[in-house]
């Protein structure tokens, strides 16, 4: 993506946004510890992921896309944050973007767009995991309203050494 600014558009994810999404989070797989995945996945093996989030309910999918190419720029979801019962009013969640997507405000459109969507539903608390170090990411979640609530140390082995992870709360 060049310096210009290019218009992008948020939008839910489509099942046919897939393989897009699915390079994009291989990418943050072999190459940085931002996800403890370690092996990357085919499309097939994401397809449940992307079914678990539908277009409307707690567990939503928005992508970001550019407006001249319809290029998929990045991507951010509200997950379960646990599979318990007294948990289904907390989310977990996650935005990537594409590696040369960074730093354009594409971040900050995909979570305006996802809390605007979730405000209607019967949620109290978002979380949202940040292995360290990861500046951009804390400064965006913080924009959010995100606050540090804890670090779990070396809690994730990849690449031959542990990671920390950051945890952020936002009431909803």
């Amino acid at each position: 993506m060049s310096s210009e600014r290019t218009e992008v558009q948020v939008r839910p994810g489509v099942e046919g946004d897939l393989d897009a999404l699915t390079d994009i989070y291989n990418h943050y797989v072999r190459e940085t510890p931002i996800t403890f995945d370690t092996a990357t996945f085919t499309s097939e093996e994401r397809r449940p992921w992307l079914l678990s989030h539908p277009e409307d309910g707690p567990h939503r999918l928005m992508v970001a896309v550019a407006a001249d190419s319809q290029r998929i720029l990045g991507y951010a979801t509200s997950s379960a944050f646990r599979p318990k019962p007294a948990y289904e009013t907390s989310v977990e969640v996650t935005i990537y973007l594409a590696p040369d997507a960074g730093a354009r405000g594409v971040g900050t459109l995909l979570y305006k767009a996802l809390f605007e969507t979730l405000a209607g539903e019967d949620l109290h608390r978002a979380y949202a995991g940040i292995a360290q170090p990861n500046e951009a990411s804390a400064r965006l979640h913080e924009r959010f309203g995100f606050r540090h609530v804890g670090t779990y140390r070396e809690v994730g082995r990849k690449f031959g050494r542990y990671w920390d992870v950051a945890w952020y709360e936002k009431e909803l």
